[in-house]
């Protein structure tokens, strides 16, 4: 017994006669010990099993601190600032000029910063209000048939869906687009519209970036005009202060143990020698070469057949999809840039971001050598942008090479001029500024945070996976041409393929990194639906695929409908690619027609475009009468516009419409999936 009493209690039992004999004192004292400890081990077992399943599950904490970390009122809140400038990016252009544009918010006492929508909760917008002199913009691309980027698409859907009550927002947007294609800005222009209708007030008009001309030069007008408009709409000033504020600091990583140091992999560290499933953007497969043969049988030009090996690695992919390729820069352009620098590739480094509350600890994975950000991490190859220039005005040391910089950084139309003559009608990358500009020497860690990101290359799989389950095949012309400058520009994806080359003699094949994008480039669910493919040059990549599908449906006894294919390319002894499949299939009888435009075989040129306005009847009986589908693939530029405005045409005349009819039939069809195209600029 336990009380107050108990110790005299026990006093007085014990000066007594003794009921119990010490043996049975120590009997019971032995039993209870054992019973103690079995009850509370048990006890812990079975409490240890209970917990085990939450070791591997976020914590409540954890889930307060990621909702915490999501909201970016908060982190505008406690730091300050009142610019928050959002991005949705494919190739990284947005984010960059959504950096550039928060950076510049200091000019007018606007502490900005750069979000991604992906990792905000974008129902946050309608507290911006609670911010003083608040700005949000938007720096958004469209992507594919009129799409979202990815990291933008949860942000575009709350808007199709929610009602928020955005009054008391103000906010600007930029679209990023390319007028070669049908969809041009449509993302950026339906936020522009809605984020109104919602009742957010627009500071300033949206700017519409055309990549296919040049979306720099767009992107700066519409900034200068942007800045004008915020002081107008605030009151306020530019303070006139020019600082180029880095927004990234180095960090010295001499210590840092091997193991630990980034070697190219895009996102986790060793990943390339721990595959792990599922494989993304993020988190691409190292997939091996099987095969890498010449499909010209002779020129100058020269067009690969690429398999992967995908064997093993659980990835699934549809005829009609894509696959990404993550290239890497050449050793002789990485070693020129250390040369031209003097600067040490070897050394291990980090850049650390240095506002604390940013999401981007990093601009690339770190920590790493110079010799990798600029081999797997870095674009030294394209035309660097007119902030860059800005950048390098501080490093050069000859007056003439200083002025040459500040004209072109410049929004004057004697620099925008510059700028279009030497950089882009000259085609000069970063390296060649760096040879043509001897005296500008940028400390090696400011030019790595200045550079974009080397971007992935997208191919058209040229290959069904009911017959090539285990691998992918590509259809890939090598990218090499001369400058105004008489230097040599080579394609940084090709030019590494053309190199990878497995061999019998060798005991691994070469590899590569690779994941596979979802297309909307379908055949129709029913085998029997007759389609028309318009794929002139490498434009035949996915009719390959088709064609190997339905063939393979017809072999399983399954009733197929036609398949007409248009094929182009110059002189049919030299560039015919696949020539002898394709006679293969319409001998078999797979491929109900082949017709063929050979563009310098005969004094006079023939392209495809020809050839359907001779077949006219053809086309509108798939088309129009039997309801089948038809497909483009190739040069968006001029090849897509052309064959548009045949069918339109063909529409007109064989089904006696008038134009706005045509168009109106059209448009219906591409809303039905029956006319689609996958096409590039």
């Amino acid at each position: 017994m336990e009380n107050s009493e108990g110790v005299n209690i026990e006093s007085t039992v014990i000066s007594e006669e003794p009921l119990i004999s010490p043996l049975d004192i120590a009997l019971f004292v032995v039993i209870m010990t054992v019973a103690y400890f079995w009850y509370f081990k048990r006890d812990k077992r079975s409490s240890s099993s209970e917990k085990k399943p939450y070791t591997i599950q976020p914590s409540p904490m954890s889930s307060v601190e990621q909702t915490s970390n999501s909201s970016f009122i908060k982190k505008l809140k406690s730091t300050g600032r009142s610019l928050v400038v959002f991005y949705g990016s494919q190739t990284g252009t947005a984010e960059e000029f959504a950096g550039r544009i928060a950076k510049e918010g200091a000019r007018y006492k606007m502490k900005g910063m750069v979000a991604d929508p992906e990792e905000c909760d974008m129902a946050d917008l309608v507290q911006m209000k609670e911010i003083q002199k608040s700005l949000a913009i938007f720096c958004i691309a469209t992507y594919g048939e009129g799409d979202p980027t990815d990291n933008a698409m949860d942000f575009y859907e709350w808007l199709q869906n929610g009602d928020a009550d955005l009054e008391g927002l103000n906010y600007a947007v930029f679209g990023l687009g390319n007028k070669t294609y049908e969809h041009y800005n449509e993302v950026a222009i339906y936020i522009d519209q809605r984020l109104e209708e919602l009742g957010a007030t627009r500071v300033h008009e949206i700017g519409l970036g055309d990549d296919d001309a040049n979306i720099e030069d767009d992107f700066v007008s519409w900034k200068e005009k942007l800045w004008e408009s915020v002081c107008s709409h605030y009151g306020i000033e530019e303070t006139g202060e020019e600082s180029n504020i880095r927004q990234y600091k180095l960090v010295d990583c001499s210590e840092v143990l091997p193991e630990r140091i980034f070697t190219g992999e895009i996102s986790r560290l060793k990943s390339y020698e721990n595959q792990k499933f599922p494989y993304d953007v993020k988190n691409p497969y190292l997939a091996e070469i099987l095969v890498n043969r010449e499909l010209h049988k002779s020129g100058d030009r020269s067009c690969m057949h690429i398999e992967f090996n995908i064997d093993g690695s659980k990835m699934r992919y549809d005829t009609g999809d894509h696959v990404a390729v993550y290239p890497k820069n050449s050793s002789e352009l990485v070693e020129k840039i250390g040369k031209l620098l003097n600067a040490d590739l070897d050394v291990v480094f980090s850049l650390l971001n240095t506002d604390e509350e940013s999401s981007k600890k990093h601009p690339f994975p770190c920590p790493c050598t110079y010799r990798t950000a600029l081999t797997y991490y870095l674009d030294i190859t394209s035309n660097p942008r007119t902030h860059i220039m800005k950048e390098l005005i501080e490093y050069a040391k000859d007056p003439k090479d200083q002025e040459k910089l500040k004209l072109m950084a410049s929004s004057t139309p004697e620099g925008k001029k510059e700028f279009h003559e030497w950089i882009l009608r000259d085609n000069r990358n970063i390296v060649h500024i760096l040879e043509d500009l001897p005296s500008v020497k940028p400390d090696l860690d400011h030019l790595c945070e200045l550079l974009p990101r080397l971007q992935c290359r997208y191919y058209s799989i040229s290959s069904s996976p009911k017959v090539y389950p285990k691998s992918i095949h590509i259809t890939a012309v090598l990218v090499e041409y001369p400058t105004p400058t008489n230097r040599v520009n080579k394609g940084v994806a090709t030019n590494l393929l053309a190199h990878l080359k497995p061999t019998n003699d060798e005991l691994s094949k070469p590899t590569i990194p690779i994941y596979i994008r979802r297309s909307q480039f379908r055949l129709p669910a029913k085998a029997q639906i007759p389609i028309i493919m318009i794929g002139p040059g490498t434009g035949l990549a996915p009719f390959r695929a088709f064609i190997q599908e339905r063939d393979y449906a017809r072999k399983e006894g399954r009733e197929i409908g036609e398949m007409i294919l248009y094929f182009g390319c110059r002189k049919k002894e030299e560039d015919f690619i696949y020539e002898d499949e394709l006679q293969e299939y319409v001998t078999n009888g797979t491929l109900t027609k082949l017709h063929l435009a050979f563009s310098r075989d005969q004094p006079e040129k023939q392209y495809v475009t020809h050839l359907l306005e001779k077949n006219a009847d053809e086309l509108w009986n798939i088309i129009g009468i039997k309801s089948g589908h038809l497909y483009v693939c190739g040069d968006a530029r001029s090849m897509a516009k052309d064959v548009h405005n045949i069918i339109v045409k063909v529409v007109m005349e064989k089904g006696q419409m008038t134009n706005n009819q045509a168009l109106n039939y059209v448009k219906k069809m591409e809303q039905q999936k029956r006319y689609s195209a996958d096409v590039w600029s």
